[in-house]
């Protein structure tokens, strides 16, 4: 097991099994795409540890809460982990966060989407630390998400050359 390995292990973390598309839904595409040294990392809602998509749903400001909402940005940091290190084969190869774009499903009126965001940016700091995961962010607010998931989130991160 590499350092960041060991430190989701003293977390306390679960790293989530891939996800499970609900109702037959195809997924034509790559989780993460590696072009060089930049891995680019699909958006990614929260999972529950068998892969499939967590509760609660709904709109954050309506049927769920900014806690929740936070909670389930810090279930996709998760999902978003276990997919980079399926496909980098080691999450220390991570050299640096770069930019991350956060979605927040809303209901009319909410705008507090840095408040639930700030579940993904936490935990990749926790996990990381600050020189390796300080990363740029956005989060914006979406009438919807696909199967009415409160957040979904996509990132480009920066490896160390092998």
């Amino acid at each position: 097991m590499g350092v960041i390995d060991d430190r989701i292990a003293e977390l306390g973390l679960i790293l989530p099994a891939p996800v499970s598309a609900p109702g037959g839904v195809r997924l034509p595409f790559q989780q993460v795409r590696v072009v060089g040294t930049t891995a680019y990392v699909a958006g990614h809602g929260p999972l529950a540890p068998d892969g499939t998509l967590a509760e609660p749903r709904g709109k954050v400001g309506a049927e769920v809460t900014i806690d929740d909402a936070y909670g389930s940005a810090r279930l996709t940091g998760l999902a978003m982990l276990s997919s980079l290190s399926r496909a980098l084969g080691d999450l220390d190869r991570i050299a640096a966060w770069g930019r991350v774009f956060g979605m927040v499903n809303v209901a009319p009126g909410f705008d507090r989407m840095p408040e639930v965001i700030n579940g993904f940016s936490d935990l990749i700091l926790e996990v990381f630390g600050h020189e390796v995961g300080a990363h740029a962010r956005s989060a914006v607010g979406q009438a919807s998400l696909p199967f009415g998931i409160p957040v979904e989130i996509e990132a480009e991160v920066h490896l160390n050359p092998r």
